[in-house]
């Protein structure tokens, strides 16, 4: 059981900050070359989100399921999310032209985005037997008594 931690946690961040979804959908499975590809094109904006903490990533996680993988990323801000998906020298802006150019709307490959702002304090989590996780890996993993027993407790500690 490496890496869990028994007992209450819950997180804490921070400043405002963005909760950002972003997910893959393959419809048509035996269309190995128009999926492949887009699934591939994730690898190299990870590495370099990873790589510089400046441009603003704070944590993710990834799963993949039955019809494609799912990321759940915290950004520090909008803006940063938006110089990075926009920014012509990092690796979105060709994914998103390679992948307009060889999927756009056939409905081979779908994608789709979320993007949540979270203003200070204005959220509650909470951990039970589990190792860092979720927006405690992007920001800091607490005991829930420093911040409240109850959910209700929690979520007013704004």
């Amino acid at each position: 059981m490496a890496g869990i931690v028994k007992g209450r946690m819950t997180a804490d961040i921070e400043g405002d900050f963005v909760v950002f979804m972003i997910g893959m959908r393959v419809n048509k499975p035996w269309k190995l070359h128009k999926w492949l590809p887009v699934a591939r094109a994730m690898a190299p904006m990870l590495r370099i989100l990873h790589q510089r903490e400046e441009l603003g990533l704070l944590g993710m996680h990834t799963w993949v399921g039955p019809t494609g993988p799912l990321l759940v990323q915290y950004w520090r801000s909008p803006e940063h999310l938006n110089r990075f998906a926009s920014d012509s020298s990092l690796p979105h802006h060709a994914a998103w032209r390679a992948f307009n150019r060889r999927v756009g709307t056939d409905g081979d490959v779908g994608i789709w985005h979320e993007t949540y702002r979270v203003h200070a304090g204005d959220y509650e989590v909470i951990y039970g037997n589990m190792p860092r996780f979720g927006l405690a890996r992007a920001g800091q993993h607490l005991p829930v008594a420093r911040k409240g027993e109850s959910a209700a407790e929690r979520m007013t500690k704004i």
